[in-house]
Order: structure tokens, then sequence, then C-alpha cells
């Protein structure tokens, strides 16, 4: 399939069909530049609400092809600087003899006319130019104020950095070459890291640099018994066997038996020799685990309003009322899972999102209702430097005699 044929399908399935962008792209054989698709899939995406404005003046009702082409063309004009000429003749090769005159009119007085770019920071301006639902700009006024707000959204208008982590089963620092070290051993790479040979042969693991941060709160040690309730893909739970030297007992769950391939493929890749999976819903009770464990890793399903830069989709599939269900789902799960604690052992729930409902009040309501818990520490991260915005709180359950 030709470049732009690609990008149309691609924004169709993700826009009007709810797909996910990076399914979409593995998915087509296409003949060209993936790396040309890829940008204007992605970008078309941040800015897709920004880019409907420019042709709103021109067009009254449109069709969702229709829709398509003028947004990935427009994208084209105005963030890549790609030749009008050229734009055009591309788009028009895309549609229907019929339509040919009204894509080349449009078009054209589009690119002659006024980018229109709202400046205000009333909800709806920031909806459009930053290209997010109304309601989630409430949303983050409401919990985090204005400037944070401005933070989260330009962030999320930039491209997502690859970043990963050092494997010390099959590597050693001094071999990776050209990767730059952070804490907790995260790398980036000046190139591409995904073409490196280090990434081929599992000695670095693709995983955001925040997302790093969650494991290290479980202080870990050889030894120790963990649960990891929703593991897949399973990058956490290899990353905990790291921790512990690949001594210890790691059981990781997941509700689909083909993530569970996944997780046993990358544990075996890695050589990570301590992960047990099992195939578990992490809502449902386990009478033979109760304070079976001394660590458990909670990274629960959530809204994913933390990871709008690599996901951007995501802003147009969310709504609120699927934030309310998947809020119950977390507190189902924190509380089947909690009891799965010895005393004096550590849990930590995290998410990858930014909403305040299913981070610091969902872990409130926890405590409130579940005194032999406490909480040792809490944080969010906001999207910064090419990273997501994640959370977690450490919990830990207290001995018997310490609860009133």
């Amino acid at each position: 399939m030709k470049e732009r044929e690609a990008i149309v399908r691609i924004l169709e399935h993700v826009l009007y069909d709810h797909a996910y962008a990076s399914l979409s792209l593995k998915q087509l054989k296409i003949e060209g530049s993936i790396g040309f698709v890829t940008e204007v899939v992605y970008g078309t995406l941040r800015h897709y609400k920004l880019l409907q404005e420019q042709y709103k003046p021109f067009v009254k009702k449109i069709k969702k092809k229709m829709d398509v082409l003028l947004v990935m063309a427009l994208y084209q004009h105005h963030f890549m600087k790609v030749p009008d000429y050229a734009i055009v003749n591309s788009t028009v090769e895309l549609v229907k003899s019929q339509e040919k005159g009204f894509v080349n009119a449009v078009l054209r007085k589009i690119f002659q006319s006024e980018w229109i770019e709202p400046m205000g920071n009333n909800p709806e301006d920031l909806a459009i130019r930053y290209s997010h639902p109304e309601w989630l700009i409430r949303l983050w006024l409401a919990q985090y104020g204005l400037n944070k707000t401005l933070e989260i959204l330009a962030e999320n208008q930039k491209p997502s950095k690859v970043y990963g982590r050092y494997n010390p089963f099959l590597a050693k620092k001094e071999e990776l070459t050209g990767f730059t070290f952070y804490e907790n051993d995260c790398v980036s790479y000046t190139g591409n890291l995904l073409s490196t040979e280090a990434f081929r042969n599992h000695k670095v693991l693709v995983q955001d640099r925040h997302s790093q941060m969650i494991v290290p709160q479980l202080d870990l040690r050889r030894g120790l018994k963990v649960l990891d309730a929703c593991a897949s893909p399973g990058t956490k739970s290899q990353q905990i066997a790291t921790y512990m030297c690949n001594d210890g007992e790691i059981i990781s769950c997941d509700i689909y038996p083909h993530r569970l391939k996944l997780l046993d493929q990358l544990a075996s890749q890695t050589g990570t020799k301590i992960i047990h999976s099992e195939l578990q819903d992490a809502s449902c009770f386990r009478k033979d685990w109760q304070q079976a464990f001394d660590r458990i890793l909670l990274d629960v399903p959530c809204s994913g309003l933390g990871d709008l830069s690599h996901k951007p989709e995501i802003r147009y599939h969310i709504s609120p009322n699927s934030i309310d269900e998947i809020q119950q789902l977390q507190s189902k799960i924190l509380e089947v899972n909690a009891s799965y604690l010895k005393e004096e052992g550590i849990l930590v729930y995290s998410t990858c999102t930014l909403n305040q409902k299913e981070n610091h009040k969902q872990i409130q309501q926890f405590l409130n209702q579940y005194e032999e818990f406490i909480l040792e520490k809490e944080k969010t991260f906001f999207p910064k430097n090419g990273s997501d915005g994640f959370y977690y709180a450490k919990l830990r359950r207290k001995r018997k005699d310490m609860v009133k």
C-alpha cells in the first residue's frame, strides 16, 4: 500500500473505529517511507481538532474520508512544510473523479487563508489549540490549575521519546556504547534505539523513563515472594527480577492467555528465571493467596491520560463514563489484592494516568476503609522530556499489634 493510502486507512480506523495507531501501522504493508507515514499519522492525531478548525469556514458537511484527507493534508502543509502543490496533487489522487475538483478547490482556499488558532486560556480555546476534549481540559484545570494544565497540554503535543532499561542478566554496562545512562538503569540512545544490537538481543528493553520509577518503590531484595497482579506485557516483572538478582519468586498474572505467552517469551529472552506466569483476573479473590506475598505491584488498568503523547488517539476514545467504570475496577483490584499482602509487606499501586479520582482519591478512599494500611509515599510524574505521566502510591501493611 502506498504511503498516503496507508495514512488514510490508519486514520480512518483510529478516528472512527477506535483502533490504535501503533497496531494499525504494524498491520499494513507499506510501500515507501514508514517514517513519513508515522509522522503524518501521529502528528495529525495530536493536532486533529486544530486541523479541523482550518477547513470549517469552507466546508459545512463532510464525510469521514474527506475529513481524514483534509486534516492529513493540513498537517503536511502547516507542520511539515511540504510544498502546497505536492500536497494538493497527492491528495487529489486519493479521491474519486467527481470529488477531485472539490478537494483541489478547498485545499487551495485553505492554504491561502490565515491559520486559525484560538489563543485564550479558557477551556474552549485550549481544547481547540491543543486538540484535547473540553471535558478533559476542565478536569485538569480543576485538579491541577492553569499553569500545570498548560504544561501537560504542551508536552502532549510533542513526539514521545524512546527510553530503554539496561538488562543486567545479559549485558554489562560498559558493553553498551552510544547509550546515555540515567537513574534506575534507564538509558537513551542518540539514534534509533530500536535498531541497535542491544535492543535486538534484549540487553536493553524499551520502557518509559517515568515507568521505571515505579518498581524501585517496592524496596526489593533477594528471596522475596512478589505478586505482579496486572503484569502484561511483563516489562515491570522483568524489572522486579533484576532488583531481586534473579533470586526469589515472582507470580505474574494476566486475564488473557495470549498476553501470558508474551510475558513468558519476554522472561525467556531476557534471562529472567524467577517469573511464574498465572492466568488470573486481578479483581477475583484467591483465598489461597491471603497474606502470602512480601511485595505486591498493582499496575492497574487506567484511563491512560498520562499517555497522550505516544498514544494521542486515547484523547478521542476516552469518555467520563468510561473513566467511572475504570475507577470502580481499580477499587475492586486494590481491595482484593491488598488482602494478599503479609504484615509489614509493601504494596505499590500505580497508573499511567493524570486523574486524581484514579490516583490520590482512590488511595484515600482505600485507606479510610482499611486502617491496617498506611501510605508511606505517593508521587505524580507529569509528562516531561518525552516521558509519560505516571502516579504511584507506596502502602505498607501494619503488624496486627499496631492496628487499633
